[in-house]
């Protein structure tokens, strides 16, 4: 017999039986942010007033793909390059260029999630952003900080992280330096993680992409490849079989 389900406190995704898109995705577009820090690598990281959407989350800057971000061509990946410049300034006073950002990863969330975006991540070096000034409004503070400090601090529950932002830091945090994140990104494939969400046998959920074993059945107890983040509620844990660095 199944154990109680108990969920992560980011564990944003719904009802794991609710498999049917009943309202589509809104687009959005996030751009990560990386500078030569200290210890290698930082990312620029965002704290949403916790009144709104994923509220008290540390984000990357991002946000919805508004009509406005269309240029004629209705090309959506251009307009979600413009909508990442365009929130970055709106939430942060940083001024960038989307031309200059590296297109790395989609995410979709399950059907099942309250708060649906079908997000674009996006990726550049920022070496020189030093006036960086949160609006105050929908962000609340800002902070220049390692990935690896990133996930210990959501690890010991003093930051809260939505899982595609955990995912992307984890695999930030495989770097040392800033070109070495980018020179690998640039050199694979945008990678598609159209999430599929199970739960094992005792209780814990679990989020599948494509190359796990379970991914197809939504069946977080199939034995084989791995691509999942494990969302026990003493923390997150990245588990992919294929990975490569």
């Amino acid at each position: 017999m199944s154990q109680k389900t108990e969920k992560h406190r980011n564990d944003i995704y719904g009802d794991i039986d609710q498999r049917k898109e009943t309202h589509q995705a809104v687009p959005a577009a996030t751009v990560v942010l990386l500078r030569e820090g200290v210890d290698g690598v930082e990312i620029l990281m965002l704290r949403k007033n916790s009144k709104i959407a994923f509220g008290g989350m540390w984000v990357f800057p991002g946000g919805r793909i508004d009509e406005e971000d269309y240029d004629d061509s209705r090309d959506l990946e251009s307009a979600a390059r413009t909508a990442a410049v365009r929130e970055a300034a709106e939430e942060s006073n940083v001024v960038l260029k989307g031309q200059d950002f590296h297109w790395f990863a989609h995410w979709t969330p399950p059907a099942s999630t309250p708060v649906r975006f079908a997000t674009w991540f996006f990726v550049a070096y920022a070496p020189s952003l030093e006036d960086v000034q949160v609006d105050g409004g929908e962000i609340t503070d800002h902070a220049w900080i390692s990935p690896s400090q990133a996930l210990a601090r959501h690890a010991e529950g003093e930051i809260d992280l939505a899982p595609p932002t955990w995912v992307t830091l984890y695999q930030m945090s495989k770097f040392n330096q800033p070109q070495a994140a980018l020179d690998h990104l640039q050199g694979q494939e945008v990678r598609y993680y159209e999430t599929h969400l199970g739960k094992r046998e005792d209780g814990v959920r679990v989020a599948m992409w494509s190359g796990d074993a379970g991914y197809d059945d939504y069946n977080a107890n199939a034995s084989g490849e791995s691509h999942r983040l494990v969302m026990k509620t003493s923390g997150f844990e990245f588990e992919h079989s294929a990975l490569s660095y």
